[in-house]
């Protein structure tokens, strides 16, 4: 009986392990595959002669771990173009929420669209970002509001992993914004979220961590804190959408609930940025929302580095504000709006997308790990934030067994 289930040969490898030098790399690498983990990996010349029961070379193409998508709604109903026409014609984002557009629009939408019409509509967008490699992806609820929707939404994120055989970690976002019963009232609303429908959902296995939406168009810090406590007493970790548009203290409330992750951050106080350092929350970067926005405030980048702080990407895949199913654009735009290196940019959709999610198994290519690959037809990893529009995906492995693979 074959020790490996596959072997692959003939391959250059960026492991992106911290300790491994830029990306980690070996060259002329082999990777054998047990059980849907990595069992060996390293120079060909080293391989043990362990039987395998498929050997296949990869004629010299580069391998990484799996993209990570740490940051998405995908799940959601319509869009919303017309606001992109707003905004040309000088609409603030603050004045089209103000208005009945932004998220409440889309809240409308998904609530009068069946489980099965959103499964379809949210299927398409999470085709295609496993098209470009992404092999685990977070998905957020906050487009419902009301009971019902938000376990709607929780239970269509979870047959979409096992319609694509992906990792799907879901995060309840009941505070995304005020629902439209409860204007005037937004005591009266996280009340009910945190007293009804998160037990609700958490009881159902539908939630997998906790978000919320600090920001003046939103909620404040004493409200999300409430909801944080409830995530707190089910044992459930949070995550937070911190200072995109204003300083609100979201960093700082991030780092105190010890959050997996602080999102957005162009507002980022220095205390709040030195808070997340102590507590070791990931600062989560969302270049779509910054382009779609014609935001000029940039996250503080140098002090995120300088501190210590690891740096995730994610799309921000959203019908508003991050229009984007493309976690490759993601990389290119944190490159070139951000100033991130291509390798920053490469671990920040494995190694660190790995830790905002406190997914332990993957995010890295080592002995031990998930066998979730993605094979490049590029010249060098750093390429990956190179392209705009062209997709070098050649193969992606999901537990060792083929997902996608190029004709």
């Amino acid at each position: 009986m074959a020790d490996w289930e596959l072997l692959l040969t003939d391959a250059n490898v960026a492991t992106m392990r911290e300790d491994g030098g830029a990306y980690g790399v070996i060259e002329q690498a082999a990777v054998g595959i047990a059980d849907g983990d990595i069992a060996w990996i390293g120079p060909a010349g080293e391989r043990p002669r362990n039987r395998a029961a498929q050997t296949r070379s990869l004629g010299g193409r580069w391998l990484t771990p799996a993209l990570i998508d740490c940051h998405t709604h995908l799940v959601f109903a319509g869009n919303r173009a017309s606001e992109l026409e707003q905004r040309r014609q000088g609409a603030g984002y603050e004045e089209i929420a103000r208005a009945g557009g932004g998220i409440v629009s889309t809240v409308t939408a998904t609530r009068q669209a069946s489980a099965e019409e959103l499964l379809a509509a949210s299927a398409v967008r999470l085709a295609a970002l496993r098209r470009e490699g992404v092999a685990t992806v977070e998905i957020k609820s906050g487009y419902g509001l009301d009971f019902e929707t938000e376990l709607k939404m929780l239970r269509v994120a979870r047959a979409l992993g096992v319609e694509f055989g992906m990792t799907v970690r879901t995060s309840f976002l009941g505070a995304h914004t005020l629902a439209p019963e409860y204007q005037g009232r937004a005591d009266e609303y996280i009340a009910f979220l945190k007293d009804r429908v998160l037990p609700a959902a958490h009881a159902q296995g539908l939630v997998d961590a906790v978000d919320a939406y600090c920001e003046r168009i939103a909620f404040s810090e004493a409200q999300i804190a409430e909801i944080f406590e409830a995530a707190r007493a089910l044992g459930l970790p949070v995550k937070l959408h911190a200072d995109q548009l204003s300083d609100s203290g979201g960093a700082k409330l991030a780092a105190e609930f010890h959050a997996l992750s602080a999102d957005h951050l162009e507002y980022a106080s220095d205390a709040g940025i030195e808070a997340l350092a102590e507590t070791g929350s990931v600062a989560v970067l969302l270049p779509g929302a910054f382009l779609t926005l014609g935001e000029t405030q940039l996250p503080s980048v140098e002090r995120l580095r300088a501190l210590g702080v690891p740096i995730a990407i994610a799309s921000d895949c959203n019908p508003g504000t991050s229009p984007v199913c493309s976690l490759q654009t993601a990389m290119m735009l944190a490159a070139s709006l951000f100033k991130l290196t291509p390798q920053e940019c490469l671990a920040g959709v494995t190694r660190e997308a790995a830790r905002a999610l406190a997914l332990a198994d993957r995010g890295t290519l080592e002995a031990g790990m998930r066998a979730d690959i993605a094979v490049w037809d590029v010249g060098h990893p750093r390429e990956l934030s190179y392209w705009l529009g062209l997709n070098p995906l050649h193969e992606l492995l999901i537990g060792g067994r083929p997902a996608v693979a190029r004709p």
